[in-house]
């Protein structure tokens, strides 16, 4: 009986260290990929940052100049409708 023990202890010592060491290897997996996706994520919406600025000034510039032509031709219409009502 005793001879029985003395082989059961260190088994299953060694059985509960491995499943110890298995979940601690787990977390620190799951802690890595975490991470991962946390960097991974940081990156895109750097990225779209970027690009939604980039975007933004040159639409900016773009719309910019189309609405100073617009607003000539506002301001000309206008110049030209006093024009009519003063020369009445």
């Amino acid at each position: 009986m005793d001879d029985e023990k003395s082989v059961l202890e260190p088994m299953t010592d060694t059985m509960s260290s491995a499943t110890d060491a298995t979940k601690e290897a787990t977390k620190a997996v799951v802690k890595k990929a975490k991470k991962a996706t946390k960097k991974a994520v940081k990156k895109a919406t750097k990225k779209k940052a970027k690009k939604a600025k980039k975007a933004s000034k040159k639409s900016s510039k773009k719309s910019s100049a189309k609405k100073s032509t617009k607003k000539t031709a506002k301001k000309t219409a206008k110049k030209r409708k006093k024009a009519k009502k003063s020369k009445r």
